[in-house]
């Protein structure tokens, strides 16, 4: 899944934990399982620091149209409503890839198949070029 010729955006979510309860587990596997379905989805990864109790979810997109297909769904509202019973502090950044090398399938999870028909190993952020 090479990004080269188009335009690739994440969107990072960082977020210090706190508890989970049932209903954080439905709505986080439904926005989840939803984002992956939306055209333009790329992949994602996810990371914790136990040291800080910090966690960060990064959700690779083709186009911003698909990035805000995500943050109008209505489950995203809603998790976005009651998010003081799950997550402390919390940061979102969105960003354009300009380049990244390296192993493309490193971390990266829930590539979608027809962007890896071609046998690509999953890069979702450009191939091995250096800035």
């Amino acid at each position: 899944m090479s990004s080269e010729g188009r335009t690739t955006y994440t969107s990072t979510f960082i977020f210090a934990t706190k508890p989970y309860d049932d209903e954080f587990h439905r709505l986080n596997d439904e926005i989840a399982e939803r984002a992956r379905a939306i055209p333009g989805f790329l992949g994602e990864e996810a990371w914790e620091n136990p040291q800080t109790g910090l966690h960060s979810e990064v959700y690779y997109w083709d186009s911003l149209d698909a990035l805000h297909q995500l943050i109008g769904m209505d489950t995203h509202r809603e998790a976005k409503r009651l998010h003081e019973r799950w997550i402390g502090p919390y940061r979102v950044v969105i960003g354009q890839v300009l380049s990244s090398y390296g192993d493309p399938a490193l971390a990266l999870e829930h590539v979608p198949a027809p962007a890896r028909a071609d046998g690509d190993r999953g890069d979702a952020t450009g191939g091995d070029e250096r800035a």
